[in-house]
């Protein structure tokens, strides 16, 4: 996102370079402008920088002054380009209240901004990482989207941070070159992926991210932003090509896998016009919550298979592990819904999950 462009903070009107050439040649605006079959005063004008200089008028200045038109044109553009410019800066501090409330520094210690020398500048910059043209069209566009952003009130995240973490998982996702989105290829990447759950993550997680990407889902691994409490979200970026994006929030392979499953379930399962976060609590959204939590269990742990396994009693370690071995997922997904259900104390068989670390952004 960081774009480096020599900006000059000065630009001049063709119509100084025109009178400079006027002057030198010896040649009055009037007699110019009779050459050139223009009025006198659009000829003062576009010595002011009243007025801007066309292509069909620059023509005429090529003919006259042996002065590509091209060049005109050139002058004319940055010129005006240039106010745009100030313009926009004008504009841009009626937005630095707005801009106030963005992670900023984490985007440029992530090196997703340049950091800003003003607050134009960072309303600019903001704007850009947005891919919109103004604050009025950042509004329109997020304005029904912070619907869908409502938590529960144990684990509140900031609306502005939130859209901030998905449009990382936006833009990482729209660096992925996937196929059409294809359901039957989807649910077979499932599969598949749920057997990478007991090879190392730095292995499985890529591994998944490649089956995930030829069924038309774009895996984003994004690292969660101040005032963030989430584990995943999942939406469609267009109808041919749906995002998962993870936080791996608390960073053990056990909540990352499932989270996968639990985004990938509102992928099969829900509405392509929605954007599922995790942890909603709201009306008609926790039943789908709800629904993904028992889906992604399920897959996990065929529910036959897991109902045998906790009536058999106590859950020792090697048991657990035996269990996992023969159902080919990680240890650590066993741990944690035994955790879940009651089954097992928070404390005790921890050391089968697998604790995750970022380094730059991945594990």
């Amino acid at each position: 996102m960081a774009i480096n462009q020599y900006q000059p903070d000065y630009a001049v009107p063709p119509g100084w370079v025109l009178e400079e050439r006027l002057d030198a040649q010896g040649i009055s605006q009037a007699e110019f402008a009779r050459r050139c079959g223009r009025s006198p005063k659009l000829i003062s004008e576009i010595i002011s920088g009243k007025a801007s200089l066309e292509p069909a008028t620059a023509l005429l200045f090529e003919k006259v002054l042996d002065v590509d038109a091209r060049l005109w044109l050139g002058i004319e553009a940055d010129y005006r380009l240039h106010h745009a410019r100030k313009a926009e800066a004008v504009e841009a501090t009626k937005s630095a209240a707005w801009s106030k409330k963005f992670p900023v520094e984490e985007l440029v210690k992530r090196g997703i901004l340049q950091k800003p020398k003003s607050k134009e500048e960072t309303v600019c910059g903001l704007l850009s990482f947005f891919g919109v043209g103004s604050f009025k069209a950042w509004q329109m566009k997020y304005r029904l989207a912070n619907v869908a952003y409502r938590h529960s009130p144990s684990f509140e995240s900031d609306n502005i941070a939130l859209a901030t973490w998905l449009r990382l998982g936006e833009l990482d996702s729209e660096q992925r070159d996937c196929a059409d989105y294809n359901e039957t290829r989807f649910k077979q990447a499932l599969q598949e992926i749920r057997g990478l759950t007991r090879e190392k993550v730095e292995k499985g997680l890529p591994d998944a991210r490649q089956l995930c990407n030829r069924s038309g889902v774009a895996l984003a691994l994004i690292k969660p932003l101040p005032k963030t409490a989430l584990s995943g979200a999942a939406w469609w970026l267009s109808p041919r090509k749906a995002i998962i994006q993870l936080s791996a929030r608390y960073k053990t392979d056990d909540h990352l896998w499932f989270s996968l499953f639990h985004e990938a379930a509102h992928i099969l399962l829900h509405s392509k016009k929605n954007v599922f976060i995790d942890g909603t609590k709201q009306g008609e959204i926790t039943d789908r919550e709800s629904e993904a939590d028992e889906w992604a269990a399920n897959k996990l742990v065929p529910k036959r298979e897991w109902a045998r396994f906790v009536a058999n009693g106590p859950c020792e370690k090697e048991a657990v592990c035996a269990f996992a071995a023969a159902q080919g997922i990680a240890p650590g997904i066993v741990v944690g819904r035994l955790q879940h259900e009651g089954h097992l104390p928070w404390s005790q068989l921890n050391e089968l999950k697998v604790r995750l670390k970022w380094t730059k952004m991945a594990f």
